[in-house]
């Protein structure tokens, strides 16, 4: 879910996926990461989600 969440957001804003895990996560190989398998703790997965949610505004 939370890769789809991701994936979505990178093609709708055009934000490369070093980028955004920078951003979001503090991690520029985030997204590669998750979509190699990785999973994500609640803390993370709220911070991510907070901050997809952030740049809607």
């Amino acid at each position: 879910m939370l890769l789809t969440l991701v994936e979505t957001h990178l093609r709708r804003t055009g934000t490369p996926p070093t980028r955004f895990g920078r951003e979001a996560a503090r991690d520029p190989r985030f997204v590669h990461d998750l979509r190699r398998g990785r999973t994500v703790g609640d803390r993370l997965l709220r911070r991510v989600t907070a901050y997809i949610e952030g740049c809607g505004r």
